[in-house]
Protein backbone atom coordinates (compact mmCIF):
# COMPACT_ATOMS: atom_id res chain seq x y z
CA UNK A 1 0.00 0.00 0.00
CA UNK A 2 2.90 2.36 0.69
CA UNK A 3 4.43 1.55 -2.45
CA UNK A 4 1.24 2.18 -4.67
CA UNK A 5 0.87 5.65 -2.85
CA UNK A 6 4.88 6.59 -3.66
CA UNK A 7 4.33 5.85 -7.51
CA UNK A 8 0.96 8.45 -7.48
CA UNK A 9 3.17 10.96 -5.71
CA UNK A 10 5.18 11.58 -9.23
CA UNK A 11 2.43 12.07 -11.38
CA UNK A 12 0.39 14.23 -9.28
CA UNK A 13 3.64 16.49 -9.31
CA UNK A 14 3.84 16.58 -13.05
CA UNK A 15 0.07 17.34 -13.49
CA UNK A 16 0.30 20.19 -11.47
CA UNK A 17 3.52 21.19 -12.91
CA UNK A 18 1.20 20.73 -16.18
CA UNK A 19 -1.33 22.65 -15.49
CA UNK A 20 0.63 25.82 -14.29
CA UNK A 21 2.54 25.79 -17.69
CA UNK A 22 -0.85 25.72 -18.98
CA UNK A 23 -1.93 28.54 -17.32
CA UNK A 24 1.45 30.94 -17.81
CA UNK A 25 1.18 30.16 -21.33
CA UNK A 26 -2.20 31.43 -21.58
CA UNK A 27 -1.30 34.33 -19.43
CA UNK A 28 0.80 35.24 -21.55
CA UNK A 29 -1.24 34.85 -25.10
CA UNK A 30 -3.65 37.25 -23.46
CA UNK A 31 -1.40 39.74 -22.31
CA UNK A 32 0.41 39.77 -25.47
CA UNK A 33 -2.83 39.96 -27.39
CA UNK A 34 -4.08 43.09 -25.47
CA UNK A 35 -0.38 44.70 -25.66
CA UNK A 36 -0.72 43.82 -29.61
CA UNK A 37 -4.82 45.26 -29.56
CA UNK A 38 -3.37 48.27 -27.21
CA UNK A 39 -0.80 49.21 -29.59
CA UNK A 40 -2.55 48.74 -32.74
CA UNK A 41 -5.64 51.00 -31.56
CA UNK A 42 -2.62 53.52 -30.56
CA UNK A 43 -1.06 53.92 -33.85
CA UNK A 44 -4.13 53.84 -35.52
CA UNK A 45 -5.46 56.61 -33.33
CA UNK A 46 -2.03 58.65 -34.01
CA UNK A 47 -2.50 57.65 -37.93
CA UNK A 48 -5.35 58.99 -38.06
CA UNK A 49 -4.59 62.14 -36.73
CA UNK A 50 -2.03 62.99 -39.43
CA UNK A 51 -3.39 60.75 -42.49
CA UNK A 52 -6.33 60.69 -44.13
CA UNK A 53 -7.63 57.36 -44.09
CA UNK A 54 -10.14 56.22 -46.38
CA UNK A 55 -13.14 56.52 -44.07
CA UNK A 56 -12.17 60.04 -43.31
CA UNK A 57 -11.84 60.61 -47.61
CA UNK A 58 -15.51 59.21 -47.46
CA UNK A 59 -16.76 61.70 -44.19
CA UNK A 60 -14.72 64.46 -46.57
CA UNK A 61 -16.28 63.92 -49.68
CA UNK A 62 -19.89 63.76 -48.32
CA UNK A 63 -19.42 66.91 -46.30
CA UNK A 64 -18.81 68.91 -49.44
CA UNK A 65 -21.24 67.68 -51.21
CA UNK A 66 -23.44 68.44 -48.80
CA UNK A 67 -22.42 72.08 -49.14
CA UNK A 68 -22.24 72.16 -52.47
CA UNK A 69 -26.31 70.72 -52.53
CA UNK A 70 -27.31 73.09 -50.12
CA UNK A 71 -25.15 76.07 -52.21
CA UNK A 72 -26.95 75.08 -55.00
CA UNK A 73 -30.38 74.94 -52.84
CA UNK A 74 -29.24 78.88 -51.71
CA UNK A 75 -28.93 79.69 -55.84
CA UNK A 76 -32.35 77.98 -56.32
CA UNK A 77 -34.34 80.11 -53.39
CA UNK A 78 -32.61 83.61 -55.15
CA UNK A 79 -33.49 82.69 -58.33
CA UNK A 80 -37.28 82.06 -57.09
CA UNK A 81 -36.92 85.31 -54.68
CA UNK A 82 -36.34 87.34 -57.93
CA UNK A 83 -39.04 85.94 -59.43
CA UNK A 84 -41.70 86.02 -57.26
CA UNK A 85 -40.12 90.07 -56.97
CA UNK A 86 -41.28 90.56 -60.43
CA UNK A 87 -44.63 88.99 -60.20
CA UNK A 88 -45.13 91.57 -56.69
CA UNK A 89 -43.54 93.78 -59.04
CA UNK A 90 -46.65 93.60 -61.79
CA UNK A 91 -48.93 93.09 -58.68
CA UNK A 92 -48.48 96.27 -57.67
CA UNK A 93 -47.64 98.90 -60.37
CA UNK A 94 -49.74 96.80 -63.54
CA UNK A 95 -52.23 94.85 -61.99
CA UNK A 96 -53.36 97.13 -59.08
CA UNK A 97 -52.81 100.65 -61.52
CA UNK A 98 -54.90 98.52 -63.55
CA UNK A 99 -57.86 98.68 -61.19
CA UNK A 100 -57.44 101.28 -59.15
CA UNK A 101 -56.29 99.45 -55.89
CA UNK A 102 -54.36 100.14 -53.27
CA UNK A 103 -50.88 98.35 -53.42
CA UNK A 104 -49.97 95.93 -50.94
CA UNK A 105 -47.42 95.37 -49.25
CA UNK A 106 -46.42 91.81 -48.58
CA UNK A 107 -43.53 90.75 -45.74
CA UNK A 108 -42.96 87.32 -44.20
CA UNK A 109 -43.04 87.34 -40.19
CA UNK A 110 -39.69 85.25 -39.51
CA UNK A 111 -40.58 81.74 -37.56
CA UNK A 112 -39.64 81.56 -33.74
CA UNK A 113 -36.13 80.07 -33.20
CA UNK A 114 -37.73 77.18 -31.45
CA UNK A 115 -38.34 75.74 -35.20
CA UNK A 116 -34.32 75.83 -35.95
CA UNK A 117 -33.25 74.32 -32.85
CA UNK A 118 -33.11 71.27 -33.78
CA UNK A 119 -29.90 72.24 -36.27
CA UNK A 120 -28.09 74.08 -33.46
CA UNK A 121 -24.70 72.07 -32.39
CA UNK A 122 -23.95 70.89 -35.95
CA UNK A 123 -20.34 72.32 -37.70
CA UNK A 124 -22.75 73.01 -40.64
CA UNK A 125 -25.78 74.92 -38.31
CA UNK A 126 -25.35 77.85 -39.67
CA UNK A 127 -25.42 77.11 -42.92
CA UNK A 128 -28.54 74.90 -42.56
CA UNK A 129 -30.57 77.21 -40.55
CA UNK A 130 -29.98 80.32 -42.95
CA UNK A 131 -30.82 77.96 -45.66
CA UNK A 132 -34.30 76.76 -44.02
CA UNK A 133 -34.60 80.67 -42.99
CA UNK A 134 -34.82 81.50 -46.40
CA UNK A 135 -36.92 78.71 -47.74
CA UNK A 136 -40.02 79.73 -44.58
CA UNK A 137 -39.41 83.05 -45.30
CA UNK A 138 -40.38 82.36 -49.63
CA UNK A 139 -42.64 80.25 -48.56
CA UNK A 140 -44.71 82.52 -46.65
CA UNK A 141 -43.86 85.27 -49.84
CA UNK A 142 -45.16 82.97 -51.73
CA UNK A 143 -48.29 82.25 -50.11
CA UNK A 144 -49.12 86.08 -49.57
CA UNK A 145 -48.62 86.46 -53.11
CA UNK A 146 -51.34 83.85 -53.82
CA UNK A 147 -53.89 85.87 -52.14
CA UNK A 148 -53.17 89.26 -53.30
CA UNK A 149 -53.66 87.48 -57.07
CA UNK A 150 -56.79 85.80 -55.39
CA UNK A 151 -57.79 89.04 -54.84
CA UNK A 152 -57.10 90.31 -58.14
CA UNK A 153 -58.53 87.85 -59.92
CA UNK A 154 -62.14 88.84 -58.08
CA UNK A 155 -61.46 92.41 -59.11
CA UNK A 156 -61.08 91.37 -62.72
CA UNK A 157 -64.23 89.44 -62.56
CA UNK A 158 -66.40 92.86 -61.43
CA UNK A 159 -64.03 95.23 -63.27
CA UNK A 160 -67.06 97.04 -64.73
CA UNK A 161 -69.18 97.55 -61.31
CA UNK A 162 -65.73 98.30 -59.18
CA UNK A 163 -64.87 101.42 -61.66
CA UNK A 164 -67.63 102.49 -60.49
CA UNK A 165 -67.60 101.80 -56.56
CA UNK A 166 -64.03 102.83 -56.50
CA UNK A 167 -63.67 106.29 -54.71
CA UNK A 168 -62.25 108.10 -57.60
CA UNK A 169 -63.24 111.98 -57.34
CA UNK A 170 -63.01 114.68 -54.42
CA UNK A 171 -65.60 114.74 -52.39
CA UNK A 172 -66.51 118.54 -52.69
CA UNK A 173 -66.05 121.04 -55.54
CA UNK A 174 -62.04 121.89 -55.57
CA UNK A 175 -62.79 125.80 -56.36
CA UNK A 176 -64.42 125.81 -52.48
CA UNK A 177 -61.53 124.66 -50.94
CA UNK A 178 -59.75 127.01 -49.18
CA UNK A 179 -57.23 124.42 -47.60
CA UNK A 180 -55.94 121.19 -47.82
CA UNK A 181 -54.53 119.18 -44.16
CA UNK A 182 -52.72 116.16 -44.61
CA UNK A 183 -53.22 112.31 -43.73
CA UNK A 184 -50.69 110.89 -41.54
CA UNK A 185 -48.81 111.67 -38.37
CA UNK A 186 -49.51 115.09 -37.49
CA UNK A 187 -48.67 117.63 -34.28
CA UNK A 188 -51.68 117.77 -32.36
CA UNK A 189 -52.71 121.23 -31.31
CA UNK A 190 -54.09 120.07 -28.01
CA UNK A 191 -52.30 117.24 -27.21
CA UNK A 192 -49.12 118.21 -27.77
CA UNK A 193 -47.66 115.56 -28.98
CA UNK A 194 -47.36 113.35 -32.67
CA UNK A 195 -50.80 111.68 -33.52
CA UNK A 196 -51.96 109.92 -36.52
CA UNK A 197 -55.02 111.68 -38.86
CA UNK A 198 -56.65 109.12 -40.66
CA UNK A 199 -57.90 111.49 -43.30
CA UNK A 200 -57.53 114.50 -45.14
CA UNK A 201 -59.23 117.37 -44.12
CA UNK A 202 -60.98 120.04 -46.48
CA UNK A 203 -61.49 123.40 -45.09
CA UNK A 204 -64.28 125.72 -46.78
CA UNK A 205 -67.35 127.68 -46.29
CA UNK A 206 -70.06 125.86 -44.60
CA UNK A 207 -72.79 124.46 -45.88
CA UNK A 208 -70.56 123.52 -49.06
CA UNK A 209 -72.03 120.24 -51.16
CA UNK A 210 -70.54 117.35 -50.24
CA UNK A 211 -70.48 114.65 -52.56
CA UNK A 212 -70.21 110.32 -52.57
CA UNK A 213 -67.04 109.60 -54.04
CA UNK A 214 -68.29 105.99 -55.90
CA UNK A 215 -70.94 104.11 -56.09
CA UNK A 216 -71.83 102.23 -52.89
CA UNK A 217 -74.82 101.60 -49.85
CA UNK A 218 -75.08 104.13 -46.75
CA UNK A 219 -73.85 101.96 -44.29
CA UNK A 220 -74.38 104.37 -40.94
CA UNK A 221 -75.25 108.16 -40.80
CA UNK A 222 -74.56 109.03 -36.84
CA UNK A 223 -75.27 112.80 -35.65
CA UNK A 224 -72.29 112.14 -33.46
CA UNK A 225 -71.94 114.45 -29.76
CA UNK A 226 -71.08 118.04 -29.76
CA UNK A 227 -67.83 119.33 -29.29
CA UNK A 228 -66.22 115.53 -29.77
CA UNK A 229 -65.75 113.27 -32.28
CA UNK A 230 -66.52 113.17 -35.78
CA UNK A 231 -69.60 114.95 -35.18
CA UNK A 232 -72.37 114.48 -37.78
CA UNK A 233 -70.51 111.50 -40.33
CA UNK A 234 -71.86 109.41 -43.34
CA UNK A 235 -70.46 105.89 -43.58
CA UNK A 236 -70.62 104.62 -47.38
CA UNK A 237 -69.92 100.89 -47.97
CA UNK A 238 -68.62 100.68 -51.84
CA UNK A 239 -68.06 96.89 -51.59
CA UNK A 240 -64.15 95.86 -52.96
CA UNK A 241 -63.02 96.14 -49.58
CA UNK A 242 -63.96 99.98 -50.07
CA UNK A 243 -65.42 102.10 -47.51
CA UNK A 244 -65.57 106.43 -47.01
CA UNK A 245 -66.31 108.58 -44.41
CA UNK A 246 -67.31 111.75 -44.13
CA UNK A 247 -67.68 113.63 -41.31
CA UNK A 248 -68.60 116.71 -39.40
CA UNK A 249 -70.98 117.56 -41.52
CA UNK A 250 -73.31 120.60 -41.08
CA UNK A 251 -76.36 118.27 -42.72
CA UNK A 252 -76.86 114.60 -43.76
CA UNK A 253 -79.32 114.32 -46.74
CA UNK A 254 -78.76 109.89 -47.08
CA UNK A 255 -80.14 107.73 -45.19
CA UNK A 256 -79.30 104.14 -44.15
CA UNK A 257 -79.60 101.62 -46.82
CA UNK A 258 -80.01 104.18 -49.01
CA UNK A 259 -77.88 103.47 -52.36
CA UNK A 260 -75.84 106.30 -53.83
CA UNK A 261 -74.27 106.98 -57.25
CA UNK A 262 -70.81 109.01 -57.95
CA UNK A 263 -71.28 112.62 -57.11
CA UNK A 264 -74.27 112.55 -55.68
CA UNK A 265 -74.89 114.72 -52.92
CA UNK A 266 -75.09 113.56 -49.58
CA UNK A 267 -74.85 116.06 -46.85
CA UNK A 268 -73.11 119.77 -46.38
CA UNK A 269 -69.69 121.46 -44.92
CA UNK A 270 -70.24 121.62 -41.01
CA UNK A 271 -68.15 122.23 -37.86
CA UNK A 272 -69.74 119.48 -35.85
CA UNK A 273 -68.25 117.48 -33.22
CA UNK A 274 -64.42 117.80 -32.22
CA UNK A 275 -64.12 120.70 -34.92
CA UNK A 276 -62.36 124.01 -34.50
CA UNK A 277 -63.68 125.35 -38.01
CA UNK A 278 -65.77 124.11 -41.38
CA UNK A 279 -64.20 121.76 -42.91
CA UNK A 280 -65.01 118.36 -43.81
CA UNK A 281 -63.16 115.42 -42.63
CA UNK A 282 -62.83 112.38 -46.17
CA UNK A 283 -61.59 108.97 -44.67
CA UNK A 284 -60.43 106.25 -47.43
CA UNK A 285 -61.04 102.69 -45.49
CA UNK A 286 -59.50 99.81 -47.91
CA UNK A 287 -59.88 96.15 -46.49
CA UNK A 288 -60.39 97.85 -42.57
CA UNK A 289 -57.37 99.94 -43.28
CA UNK A 290 -57.33 103.68 -43.72
CA UNK A 291 -55.33 104.75 -46.96
CA UNK A 292 -54.46 108.60 -48.02
CA UNK A 293 -57.49 109.38 -49.74
CA UNK A 294 -55.11 111.98 -52.40
CA UNK A 295 -54.21 108.68 -54.14
CA UNK A 296 -57.51 108.58 -54.80
CA UNK A 297 -59.07 111.93 -55.68
CA UNK A 298 -58.32 111.97 -59.88
CA UNK A 299 -56.23 108.58 -61.41
CA UNK A 300 -55.05 110.62 -64.41
CA UNK A 301 -53.24 113.10 -62.27
CA UNK A 302 -49.98 114.19 -63.47
CA UNK A 303 -47.10 113.54 -61.09
CA UNK A 304 -46.12 117.08 -61.09
CA UNK A 305 -50.03 117.75 -59.77
CA UNK A 306 -49.18 115.28 -57.15
CA UNK A 307 -45.91 116.33 -55.92
CA UNK A 308 -47.77 120.58 -56.32
CA UNK A 309 -50.76 118.47 -54.17
CA UNK A 310 -48.88 117.50 -51.78
CA UNK A 311 -46.70 120.37 -51.22
CA UNK A 312 -49.77 122.24 -50.35
CA UNK A 313 -50.81 120.34 -47.54
CA UNK A 314 -50.18 121.05 -44.12
CA UNK A 315 -50.79 119.65 -40.45
CA UNK A 316 -54.51 120.15 -39.69
CA UNK A 317 -55.34 122.24 -37.22
CA UNK A 318 -59.44 122.19 -37.19
CA UNK A 319 -59.80 118.84 -35.07
CA UNK A 320 -59.66 118.42 -31.59
CA UNK A 321 -59.51 114.80 -31.70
Amino acid sequence: MEQKERINQPNTATNESDAVTIRLRTYTLVRKILIGFILISLINFIFSQFFYTPKSYAILRNNRELILKYELLNDKIRVAQRRLDEIRHRDNHVYRALFSSDTVNISAEPYPESKYAHLAGDEYSTLMTSTWRSMDALAQQIYLESVSLDELQILAKNKENLSSAIPAIWPIDRLQLKALYSFGMRYHPIYKRRKFHKGVDMACAKGVPVYASGDAIVENTDIGRRRVGYGKQVLLNHEFGYKTRYAHLNEILVEEGQKVKRGQLIGTVGSTGGSTGPHLHYEVIYMGKVVNPVNYFNKNMTREEYRRLMDEMKDTDLETE
